[in-house]
């Protein structure tokens, strides 16, 4: 994909999709197309375009550090990067606190240490153009003007997808722009640690120290504390899988760890006002039927679910990133904790869920909407008000990637209005929710209510088996492949 950043690679990436680009039209136009009826042409040639660039084939590092070029700042936005200094090891005591708290066998996992966290405080900017420069001011200043516009006393804390190793807040800037243009709030971007190099629990432990700092500011901070009641978690495929399991985290530390010691301070563990979702990542296993019968409507195609034969990692030429030391076959966790509840939140069972505050669910009809209808069964089932919408045809992140469709632009209001739903208290955990995904139908032209308990056709059971067989396929591939390492190690 880094051959898209000059005129020469972009040229060529879309001289070799015209073939491409011709077939879905025509097939698109007389009716042909296996999704006719679902996708209008723009979104199938965004779909089959995406679906050609998405290829993993270059090494890891390589992948990750394209991912990671920074655009720039300029048109309607303010961007304030600033550095959360790093706290006391507390923090990750009691990230650790909780997922042994949740562990249900033998999970196992690094201790990745806490580090200082970057991140940017993101704000719509009126009265400028597309191409405006953001003016050559500190970063201070840029805060202090961001505040100006930004008058909401709510805040978004977001966290950005891109499977935990791709991506970056700089590349998600018009994605929090929109947020904060609907809203009116300022919104903090996390530049959280990115595996392979950092596996989990590192994402999580950078999470929840941006948590503490927005509701008890270290030294030097710009920002006023933010009451909990205030916050709105946020996030987008992995993203989405970090947000619901950061308020797993909070919620297991209420009940078992309910203060942690933050830059001098015991600041109590409170829970935000709500949880935004897109697309969330709740199985890292990838083994709901959807991930197959959706992939027809997604540009991400479904992964090997082979059970003859022993899942092998990513199969890319090696770097200095990938493959790891010991070996791992996933890039983000080892394979015997992919079903801890903070790996994969779909593994949890439904009592974790009990108390938390409302909680928003958008997706398309794409590979990963069974894992997020059945975990919203699970929150309804304990007494979580969960707010589902499903939008018929429509890809993982169609919100993020299609912005000024009639689609994109309905996922943004309804992500704004539930924000503040949940900060005005109209919306609050105790608040009766019907229990329903709203189906928005073909150019939304019509929707319908579909009970949460109607929507997937599995039992929890034979989620959980489906689950496990989707995980043990890992675990017996990582043995072989430490077999292998420890096999050369000696020679």
């Amino acid at each position: 994909m880094s051959n898209l950043k000059n005129p020469l690679g972009l040229l060529m990436a879309i001289l070799i999709r015209v073939p491409l680009v011709l077939k879905t039209i025509l097939l698109h136009s007389i009716r042909l197309s296996p999704v006719t009826g679902k996708q209008d042409l723009r979104t199938e040639l965004t779909v089959a375009i995406l679906r050609s660039i998405i290829v993993f084939t270059s090494p890891v590092g390589k992948q990750q550090n394209d991912s990671l070029r920074d655009p720039g700042i300029k048109g309607p936005m303010w961007v304030s990067k600033v550095t959360l200094p790093r706290p006391e090891d507390d923090v990750q005591d009691a990230v650790i606190r909780a997922i042994e708290e949740l562990k249900v066998g033998d999970e196992s996992y690094n201790i990745p240490g806490v580090v200082p966290v970057e991140a940017e405080w993101t704000g719509y900017r009126s009265g400028v153009g597309k191409n405006a420069p953001q003016p050559d001011i500190s970063e201070e200043a840029k805060y202090e003007e961001l505040r100006k516009e930004c008058k909401e006393d709510m805040v978004i804390l977001y966290l950005h997808g891109g499977a935990y190793f791709l991506l970056d807040p700089c590349t998600y800037r018009p994605v929090v722009t929109q947020l904060s243009k609907r809203t009116g709030a300022p919104v903090l971007s996390v530049r959280y640690r990115l595996a392979p190099q950092n596996p989990f629990p590192a994402a999580l432990i950078d999470a929840l120290v941006a948590y503490l700092s927005l509701v008890s500011p270290p030294p030097g901070s710009l920002h006023e504390p933010v009451p909990p009641s205030k916050i709105i978690i946020a996030g987008d495929s992995a993203g989405g899988n970090l947000s619901l399991v950061l308020l797993q985290t909070i919620l297991t530390l209420r009940r078992a760890c309910p203060v942690v010691r933050f830059h001098g301070r015991d600041v109590p563990i409170e829970l935000p006002a709500g949880v935004a979702t897109s697309s969330p990542w709740c199985d890292v296993t990838r083994s709901m039927p959807s991930v197959f019968h959706n992939s027809v409507y997604d540009y991400l195609d479904p992964p090997t679910q082979n059970p003859e034969v022993s899942y092998r990692p990513l199969a890319v030429p090696e770097d200095d990133v990938w493959p790891v030391k010991p070996p791992r076959v996933d890039l983000y966790a080892n394979a015997n904790a992919l079903l801890h509840p903070l790996v994969s939140p779909l593994a949890g069972r439904a009592e974790i869920w009990q108390g938390a505050p409302p909680i928003f669910i958008a997706m398309g009809e794409e590979g990963l909407s069974d894992e997020g209808l059945i975990l919203a069964r699970k929150m309804h089932r304990a007494g979580v008000p969960v707010i589902v919408e499903q939008f018929e045809g429509m890809p993982h992140c169609f919100g993020l990637i299609m912005m000024g469709t009639p689609a994109g632009r309905r996922f943004y209001d309804n992500t704004a209005q539930f924000c503040r739903d949940v900060v005005t208290g109209t919306l609050t955990a105790d608040t009766p929710t019907p229990g329903n995904v709203t189906y928005i139908g073909y150019k939304l032209r019509h929707t319908r209510e579909i009970p949460l308990e109607k929507a997937v056709p599995l039992t929890d059971e034979e989620v959980a088996e489906i689950l496990r067989k989707g995980a043990q396929w890992r675990v017996e591939g990582e043995k072989e492949l430490e077999e292998e390492w420890l096999g050369k190690a000696k020679l």
